[in-house]
């Protein structure tokens, strides 16, 4: 692919001012979304391959590179990892769209996996087939390095880089404040999740208990599902940041750690949140299949009353048509009434005793 022109630029050089330098012409691939060099909390101007990147950082010995990638195949990334010596396990990880929460460390290397969940807009609780949507997004963390490989459409990293490139004081800090800021930016939407969620998990609870309710218990097992895919993402990502919170490596410094303590914070409330939206959902699953069978119990009451009615006009017409000529009262011209009035008088006694014990 030929070379982009680049439209040239300032780069800083420590704190002595800025000279005048030219950009390294890259050509940028689909799967590289953004390929940055920081310096003194700066962004350098220009496009840069990986590979310049980090020579133009270790040259200086100061500064970062932050590349980041999307659903990048295995040839793709391959060279990425030459170049910064990624650890060909991680890089495995990496590829694949369906791992745990985990911190690894691969020699000087973290090797850092979340998951990122979307809350699915959608009109109602019970009849909604998806609520939430998850994605992955992997973080190497080198000395002067951050990459990220996402995997999804909602992480949302573009903007959060722009709100970075605005706050050079954080950026200072180096690469591991860029992972702190995107595990901080997740765990917000966490929060952002549970919260809607919740809203939704209250409609469903109002209308279980509705007098005439049309919530099943299929439906209810549905919202578990998905809470149950909110945890899976949720609850492996407490040990990790709680180990960078605690200074699991040197490659997190000091004061970047204290800021892992609120992120683990937040973690712990939505972890609360979610295991109490299961517990809440479990009991709804009982009410409901407690409310399915008082009234199946309730029609069982109604359909053995009208049975215990029709039963008496049933026999006494089944004895009046047997084939006798010595039955009572058969010949008496006033039977047919008797009998119609006793019916009548018998099915209406039973009527009122039924409905006197709440059967009918």
């Amino acid at each position: 692919m030929p070379a982009i022109p680049s439209l040239g630029g300032l780069r800083g050089r420590g704190n002595k001012g800025a000279v005048p330098v030219r950009p390294v012409p890259v050509p940028l691939s689909a799967y590289v979304v953004d390929c940055a060099v920081y310096v003194a909390g700066e962004r350098l101007p220009g496009r840069w391959t990986h590979s310049e990147a980090i020579k133009e950082v270790r040259k200086r010995h100061e500064g970062f590179v932050w590349i980041g990638l999307h659903e990048p195949d295995a040839q793709q990334i391959q060279g990425v990892a030459d170049t910064f010596g990624l650890h060909e396990l991680a890089v495995e990880d990496a590829l694949e769209a369906h791992q745990r929460p985990k911190l690894e460390r691969y020699d000087d290397t973290l090797f850092l996996v979340v998951k990122t969940v979307r809350y699915v807009e959608h009109e109602s609780p019970t009849t909604a087939n998806e609520i939430v949507e998850t994605g992955e997004l992997m973080v190497f963390l080198g000395r002067d390095f951050v990459i990220t490989v996402r995997h999804g459409n909602h992480s949302g990293l573009a903007r959060l880089r722009r709100e970075l490139d605005d706050d050079p004081e954080r950026l200072q800090l180096g690469p591991a404040a860029v992972v702190h800021a995107i595990t901080d930016h997740v765990v917000d939407h966490y929060l952002d999740v549970t919260g809607r969620i919740e809203n939704d998990i209250d409609v469903m609870e109002a209308q279980v208990f509705a007098p005439r309710s049309q919530v099943s218990a299929e439906q209810i097992y549905l919202m578990k599902r998905e809470v149950l895919e909110l945890r899976r993402a949720v609850m492996p990502l407490a040990t990790p940041i709680q180990r960078l919170a605690e200074g699991y490596t040197r490659l997190v410094p000091d004061e970047v750690r204290s800021y892992f303590r609120d992120v683990a914070d937040h973690l712990t409330t939505v972890s609360e949140r979610v295991a109490a939206f299961d517990e809440l959902l479990s009991t709804l699953v009982d009410a409901t299949v407690a409310k399915i069978s008082l009234q199946q119990n309730t029609d069982m009451r109604k359909i053995t009353s009208w049975a215990a009615i029709i039963t008496v006009p049933t026999m006494i017409a089944g004895i009046y048509g047997m084939n006798f000529d010595y039955l009572p009262e058969l010949h008496w011209k006033f039977g047919y009434p008797l009998v119609i009035t006793v019916i009548l008088g018998i099915c209406l006694l039973l009527y009122r005793i039924f409905r006197k014990n709440g059967w009918l």
